[in-house]
């Protein structure tokens, strides 16, 4: 990876720890992330790189799926366009380049099986000012190895709730069972 400064991992937020003194840190564009886990079938908290500081690059070491969202900008996955707010599959070895957006701040990028990194304080969002939560509780550095979760899918499909005394349940049929 080469990251310039102020490249974190980050996720929806540390909600409950003001009380400790600790602010909720998290994804300054939680729509964009959570549009990232959505597409990738990810748990809704699911951490991902916010990227805010460019030219951003990185290798991935394993066949991964990934999804690009939130600012305008260019990307290349092994010198073929990159087409945001859409899944991709990436093959070890290959670079993503990420360019300066042309509108907007920030790009998330998703992981299928999101970003597995401990979890302080009920986030994996990195705390800068407080050292902790995402890689070491630091920006991200050239040459940093980001370990990604297994890849689980949710189901995909129309949902089917059926709703009654009890509450709503999911009545989608499961394969297999």
């Amino acid at each position: 990876m080469t990251s310039p400064a102020f490249n974190t991992i980050q996720d929806i937020g540390r909600h409950g720890a003001r009380r400790f003194g600790v602010s909720t840190s998290g994804a300054m564009d939680p729509v964009a992330l959570a549009a990232g886990n959505a597409l990738l079938g990810n748990e809704d908290g699911a951490a991902g790189i916010e990227i805010q500081t460019f030219p951003f690059r990185l290798r991935f070491q394993t066949d991964t799926t990934f999804a690009l969202t939130g600012a305008d900008h260019d990307s290349t996955l092994a010198g073929s366009t990159v087409r945001p707010w859409w899944c991709t599959q990436a093959r070890a070895g290959d670079v993503l380049a990420i360019t300066a957006p042309r509108r907007g701040a920030r790009v998330y990028t998703a992981f299928g099986g999101g970003i597995d990194v401990p979890r302080v304080l009920g986030s994996r969002s990195t705390h800068l000012r407080g050292g902790f939560g995402g890689l070491e509780g630091r920006t991200l550095q050239a040459g940093d190895v980001v370990p990604i979760g297994q890849f689980v899918a949710r189901q995909r499909g129309p949902l089917r709730l059926r709703c009654g005394a009890a509450g709503c349940r999911d009545s989608r049929r499961r394969s297999g069972g």
